[in-house]
């Protein structure tokens, strides 16, 4: 461990935070390690970790209790630990002797309306900011009753309170916003943004890790790219870097004194400006037998210094997104990203030293075609040929629209699963391994993602078999139907959900109320449709996809 807890004041409050998987998963999240370190740093908190497998030792009741959520298929676990915990799981039957609960995470930040009905408070945005502030004010209302403590919480800034919030609809289900239900609160909410230059690193370096003993540094902060479908860009704006001399170096340092294994992480890792300046100060001699990874990167910015530093510091392999073979696809999405220079990252990972490149895409992006999936395969296929002895792999994955993205208004393509197969038939006969996502679970997200609080009571009614996709549609038709439904005394009054397919797979209205519209992200809702809008206008006239060519 990097971090030594403080030692808890007698009246601290007694707090719980959770993870939604195992030890081994969630001990693995740089986001996980960074709040629980943030949280048990402060004597004024007796901080317990709890997983779905383990936990430190537990509290005979807890004040506060808090979820990281980073996935949406993992947010209805949070009633499975709302309920070992023995807290009510609705928060309007919460009482004076119940915790506060509190979650954050990109999931929640981008859409917590499925989820609301069950936190008292989401935390919008960087922890960096949101945890000592939340903290703060919960500590100066503590003496009050629970329900002035939560309106107390909910002037901090990127504090949200959801049930001083109601959502509103018109007499045929449609939304027509979110709003206060009291003038003490804001109309809106805003997402807090860490503008620091020094990033997160481990504070816990395990060998029980799924990354065993990896001593993880955020190198950057979102991307800088923009590409049309990503939450890990568009929500995280803007793009930050963490101080090469003061930051970087400092915290790789640190680690090291501990573990030979060292994880780079970000969106865009080598697209830092001082990037190559750290890879020449990881090929120092003292640095051999350090193995140093790198999450997946530009491929434009793959060079042979990088292959070369990485095979002898340990990688086996890169990893770089394509999102498609198809140059009108990469064009749609705005990934600027050439066949050639696809060509050269391969070439430069080979030459380098490197036995795989790692490639991913996806399929069922807007405006896709058949050819588009066609063009993937033959850029595979073209690949291998191009560079023999490469071991190649392609993991694909089924859009799902995200929140504050410009295709937040795109739904999920039932056609997706096909192209899927298709890409099957085509590369694994000639050996380049296929690793899809499962078509039926980006469903599920997508019905998490994109739902409003009407979601709620699918939820709590999948209790028990979310684990099953059959589940969730029984627990979906059930509460359409009126046979699950919310508890009778929740304050606001929850309609039936819409159509499962509206949910998941219409192209909604640019005019719609959208369930976060009342949810601040970095970029306004104008901004989002005019990149959506040239996303797609671009696209009518492209020509079709090309058979791609090695350059020579």
């Amino acid at each position: 461990m990097l971090f030594e807890p403080a030692r808890p004041a007698a009246d601290a409050l007694r707090t719980v935070l959770a993870f939604p998987s195992s030890y081994s998963v969630g001990i693995t999240s740089l986001g996980y390690q960074v709040v629980w370190a943030s949280l048990a740093r402060r004597s004024d908190l007796d901080v317990r970790r709890l997983f779905t497998d383990q936990g430190d030792p537990p509290h005979r009741s807890c004040d506060l209790f808090g979820l990281s959520l980073s996935w949406e298929l993992d947010g209805p676990v949070l009633l499975d630990l709302l309920e070992r915990q023995g807290i009510p799981l609705w928060s309007h039957q919460r009482g004076e002797d119940d915790p506060i609960v509190f979650g954050g995470g990109p999931v929640l930040t981008a859409n917590p309306e499925p989820l609301a009905p069950f936190f008292d408070v989401v935390l919008l945005g960087d922890g960096e900011l949101l945890l000592p502030a939340f903290i703060d004010a919960l500590q100066a209302a503590r003496p009050l009753p629970r329900p002035e403590r939560l309106r107390q919480l909910a002037r901090v800034p990127g504090v949200y309170v959801p049930s001083l919030y109601a959502p509103r609809y018109d007499s045929d289900g449609t939304l027509l916003g979110v709003e206060p239900t009291t003038a003490e609160v804001p109309a809106t909410i805003a997402k807090q943004t860490w503008r620091g230059n020094t990033l997160s690193h481990s504070t816990v370096i395990t060998p029980e890790a799924a990354w065993p003993s990896i001593h993880m540094v955020e190198v950057a902060r979102s991307c800088p790219e923009l590409c049309r479908f990503c939450l890990a860009s568009y929500l995280t704006l803007p793009f930050r870097t963490a101080s090469l001399d003061d930051g970087l170096i400092p915290a790789v340092e640190t680690g090291l004194a501990v573990t030979q294994r060292l994880g780079l992480l970000g969106a865009s890792v080598t697209q830092h400006p001082q990037f190559a300046d750290l890879l020449t100060w990881l090929d120092q001699d003292r640095f051999e037998g350090t193995r140093v990874s790198v999450s997946s990167v530009r491929a434009a910015t793959v060079t042979p210094q990088l292959g070369r530093i990485l095979a002898r510091r340990g990688s086996k392999s890169l990893t770089i997104a394509i999102e498609s073979g198809s140059e009108r696809m990469r064009r749609v999405v705005n990934k600027k990203l050439s066949g050639e220079e696809i060509f050269a990252a391969a070439r430069y990972a080979k030459e380098g030293g490197l036995s795989g490149l790692k490639l991913y895409g996806m399929a069922g992006l807007p405006s896709e075609e058949e050819a588009d999936i066609e063009a993937t395969a033959d850029l595979l296929l073209a690949l291998r040929k191009a560079t023999p002895g490469l071991r190649l792999s392609l993991g694909v994955s089924t859009f799902v629209p995200k929140a504050h993205t410009p295709f937040q208004w795109e739904g999920v393509r039932p056609e997706a699963e096909k192209r899927l197969q298709r890409l099957a038939r085509r590369l694994q006969p000639k050996g380049i391994e296929l690793r899809p996502e499962s078509y039926g679970w980006s469903v599920i997200q997508a019905l998490l993602s994109r739902s409003d609080r009407r979601l709620a009571p699918v939820i709590a009614a999948a209790r028990g078999r979310h684990d099953s996709q059959g589940g969730w549609k029984t627990a979906y038709r059930a509460v359409r139907a009126g046979e699950a439904t919310a508890p009778a005394d929740l304050p606001v009054p929850l309609p039936a959900p819409p159509p499962w397919e509206e949910v998941v797979h219409a192209t909604w209205d640019e005019e719609r109320v959208l369930p976060w519209t009342h949810l601040e992200g970095p970029l306004p809702p104008a901004t989002l449709l005019r990149h959506r809008q040239e996303a797609l206008a671009g696209d009518s006239s492209a020509d079709p996809p090309a058979a791609p060519t090695p350059p020579h």
